[in-house]
């Protein structure tokens, strides 16, 4: 589907609607979003709209990635990265190898293809994560370490993806290339952010006009995911530096105050269209996913996802239960629950060769954990904070 004006402005009124809607019925925004973007596959426009892997790391992705960074406070999350870390690197490591090995014995499925599927379905979306619990209103620890891990782990699943990818096209890879496409992804990726934001910080410092400001901030969200993409870097990671960088940048004075005020409100409404265009093409391409033959294997996935995330969560937590940085048994249902799959894993997933062995089923099967994600963990997230009530009365929930 062509974003026309026409197009994008019967999004946008199917959005505002639906955000209404939900409020008022009390059900999860981006839920609303995927069940409504399903209904308009009855229509006859739905039927061309096309969901590639350009429009969401391209269009879609950058803001929102770029948004959660601005807010996220250096201090709080500086302390909790010695957690954050393990759980986005390791973590992943865990889930994706029982998502592969499940696949293979259980599914049938090739080594490689297995290999993939569970790599690109390990890490959670931060698309899907951020957006349910900022509606959820999730605040404190425990929303420092359900976005920065979310934001985090898709540099770890980038780096294994890509290495699949390339053994998958033919190359041969040996451990010294694994660990250069590892620093190269990573650390290359980190650098290409400091890189813009600084750059950004020195034009900002320049003006007091909000509006070219905020000018500024967006060529740096698009900008630094573009530029790290380019030399095959991690933009994700990226846009992450660049946004933590000036969301953290205060005291330097190069955004001036009415200009931060006019920033952050930009890019809550940047976030807003951007989540709600994601969810509409979401929900309208499950609609059309066919399981015919697949119901089996998609079970299967499910399961194995959900496995691999509880062993990505308990065990790493249980590592610092006799330390200060301790988290507590409702916060690791929270991580455990909450680790939604969304955008990133279909971006992914509707990126690989077309020659791969198992293409077709690795797609449809990761629209149907995907659909799984958002609407059953998506819609019982909410019920599962207020069942925790400690989470309440310490202040995690606004």
């Amino acid at each position: 589907m062509g974003f026309t004006i026409e197009r994008l402005e019967i999004l946008l009124l199917i959005a505002g609607v639906v955000a209404m809607l939900s409020r008022r019925l009390r059900v999860p925004y981006s839920v609303g979003l995927v069940l409504t973007g399903a209904v308009v596959t009855l229509l006859p426009a739905g039927k061309s709209v096309v969901l590639t892997k350009e429009v969401i790391f391209s269009a879609l992705l950058p803001p929102l990635i770029f948004e959660a960074a601005l807010a996220l406070p250096w201090r709080e999350l500086r302390r909790e990265l010695p957690v954050v870390i393990p759980m986005a690197t390791l973590g992943v490591a865990l889930a994706a190898a029982i998502t592969s090995v499940g696949m293979h014995y259980f599914a049938g499925w090739p080594w490689l293809s297995a290999a993939i599927f569970g790599v690109l379905i390990s890490a959670t979306d931060p698309v899907s994560v951020i957006a349910t619990f900022k509606e959820a209103g999730v605040s404190g620890r425990l929303r420092i370490l359900v976005e920065s891990e979310s934001l985090f782990n898709d540099g770890a699943a980038a780096v294994m993806f890509g290495v699949l990818v390339a053994v998958a096209a033919g190359h041969q890879l040996t451990a010294t290339g694994v660990v250069t496409e590892v620093l190269l992804t990573v650390g290359g990726g980190a650098a290409c952010g400091a890189v813009v934001a600084l750059g950004t910080l020195y034009l900002a410092g320049k003006t007091e006009d909000h509006l070219v400001e905020i000018t500024f901030t967006t060529i740096a969200a698009y900008g630094s995911f573009l530029l790290a993409e380019h030399f095959h870097m991690s933009g994700v990671l990226a846009t992450l530096v660049a946004g933590l960088i000036l969301g953290n940048t205060g005291s330097l004075g190069a955004i001036s105050a009415r200009g931060r005020g006019a920033v952050e409100a930009f890019w809550e409404y940047a976030a807003f269209v951007a989540n709600s265009l994601i969810f509409l093409l979401i929900g309208v391409h499950e609609a059309q996913q066919d399981l015919t033959g697949l119901w089996g294997p998609a079970l299967v996935a499910i399961l194995l996802v959900t496995l691999g995330r509880a062993v990505a969560i308990y065990p790493l937590c249980a590592v610092f239960m006799r330390s200060g940085l301790r988290v507590s048994s409702a916060h690791q249902h929270v991580l455990f629950w909450g680790g939604l799959r969304g955008a990133l894993a279909l971006a992914l997933a509707l990126g690989l060769p077309v020659d791969l062995p198992y293409r077709g089923q690795i797609v449809v099967l990761t629209f149907a954990v995907v659909a799984f994600s958002i609407l059953v963990q998506g819609l019982t997230v909410t019920p599962l904070l207020r069942m925790l009530g400690e989470l309440k009365s310490r202040g995690n929930i606004r």
